[in-house]
This record gives structure tokens, sequence and C-alpha cells, in this order.
């Protein structure tokens, strides 16, 4: 009966680990998408137009493909000003995701500068640690 049981425990092992393998290591830009659509995606939509004169578009404008520090800024420190963004003024409160690590800034940054029509350079979490530093 021993050698029973232990034949049928190799094999249940063996074909356990025939069928499961390591999940591929995920890009920042992959990671950033699952981020966005956790805590971006409500205000700023699935394909980042965000709303009129609420909250700002996400393609194509300086913001986004502008200074990496000035949008690293945003993101951690939030706004509760009117924010004119190439010509339109967004004026609904943006609450400071500071509570995300450097990494899941970088990474959701880095999504939005290569997404919805941008083609901006990714943002790396030594960046943002180097803004989080400057924020009292």
């Amino acid at each position: 009966m021993k050698k029973v049981t232990t034949t049928i425990f190799v094999l249940t092992a063996i074909t356990l680990f025939s069928f499961t393998k390591p999940a591929p290591p995920q890009d920042s830009k992959t990671r950033g998408k699952a981020l966005y659509e956790t805590y971006c995606l409500t205000c700023h939509q699935d394909d980042g137009s965000g709303v009129p004169k609420l909250n700002p578009p996400l393609s194509k404008t300086t913001w986004v493909n502008g200074d990496k520090k000035k949008l690293i800024k945003w993101v951690l420190s939030g706004s509760t000003d009117k924010v004119p963004i190439d010509g339109v003024t967004y004026d609904n409160n943006m609450p400071p995701q500071d509570y995300l690590k450097d990494e899941e800034i970088a990474d959701v940054l880095t999504y939005v500068r290569s997404s919805f029509g941008n083609k901006s350079s990714a943002v790396t979490p030594a960046e943002v640690k180097a803004v989080r530093a400057t924020i009292k």
C-alpha cells in the first residue's frame, strides 16, 4: 500500500509541475496599464481622453509629454487648483497618489507617456524617488 501511495504522490506532483509554468515577468508598461486601470481610468477614461473641463486628457498634451519632474510631482502631490493645459482649464481635484510606490508611479507614467498616441520616454523609479524627496 505504501508503494502505491508514494507512486500516486509522485505522479500527481509531476503532473502539477508539468502544467504549472511561472508567469513571464511583466515590463513596466504592462504593469503601468494595470495600475492605470485601477487608479486613473475613472477620471481620465479608457482612452486617456479625460472629461472636458474637469479631468485633463492624457493624450498628446504638454503635461504628459513635457517635463517628467513636473508630471511626477503632480501625481505625487495631486491638485486642487484650476490647471490650464494647452489652452483649456481643468478644475476637478486630483487626489495625491503618494501612497503608490516609486516603481508603481514610474510604471503608470511610463504607460501613459507611451500610450494614447504619446511617444515619450519612460519614467524610472529613481526619477520618482528624486522628485518625492523634494516634496515636503
